[in-house]
Parts: structure tokens; sequence; C-alpha cells
């Protein structure tokens, strides 16, 4: 019996400075909060053989003055995502042309545990989930 392992792959991350800047221009991008996390989103139409989901994680050297501790939120944030994601995909899964693209924004000050971050990223992608599931019925 194989159970499926849940990476993130370099097909599931944002790269490109120009899909970075169309995400957060507004347009056509929206967005959930669930404090210290939000998300912003976007969905395209599917090119090639890309992955339907694609996320990044920004981090402000506002809120950190010290790279260590905007690396470290950003490696929980990624892991909470990794570890989560499958219950986003199975509702992206069932839209086949389509892509989501992800953008997760840290808005605390402070460093939360990994538990906590954990919740809030369930949160969130429950709550993606629901409305691309909506989204699909209309």
């Amino acid at each position: 019996m194989t159970t499926a392992r849940a990476t993130l792959g370099r097909q599931e991350r944002i790269k490109s400075r120009k899909t970075v800047e169309q995400l957060f221009a507004g347009g056509k991008s929206r967005s959930l909060a669930d404090f210290p996390l939000r998300i912003i989103y976007m969905q395209v139409q599917r090119t090639a053989d890309e992955a339907p989901v694609q996320m990044m994680v920004s981090v402000s050297k506002r809120h950190f003055k010290h790279a260590v501790q905007r690396n470290r939120v950003k490696r929980q944030v990624r892991e909470a995502y990794r570890l989560n994601k499958k219950m986003l995909n199975n509702a992206v899964t069932q839209q086949a042309d389509t892509i989501l693209r992800l953008a997760f924004v840290w808005q605390a000050d402070k460093l939360f545990s990994s538990t906590a971050v954990h919740q809030h990223m369930r949160t969130l992608l429950q709550r993606m989930a629901e409305k691309l599931a909506q989204q699909s019925k209309s």
C-alpha cells in the first residue's frame, strides 16, 4: 500500500515576478484573513502542465527586522501549507481548467508556535475550499 507523500515541489511555488505583481495588483485577486495569516488568491486559466495550486509566502521586514525571524516564519507557513494542502487540492481539482495562485502574507509582529500556525492555516484552507465549492456550484 503506497501513500502519497505531502511534498511542496518546484511547480507548486510562484517564482515569476510578473505573477507576483498580478497577484498583488488587485484586479482579479481576492483575500481571506485569519490573524496572523492572510491569503491573497487568484484563479487563472491553466495553460501547460502546471500544478493546480501555486503558492508563495511573504513576511515583511517591517514586522521582523532580522532575516532569521522572517525565515523561521516562512518555514512555519510553508510546512503548515504542505501538511494541509490536500484540503484545498480536492476542491481545485474539480475545476480542471483553472489554476489557483496563493500568496500567504504574515501580518503579526511576533512569532507564533508552529501549532498555532498550523491551526490558522487549516482554518484558512477550509474557508478557501468552501468558497471554491460554492463557485463551482454557481
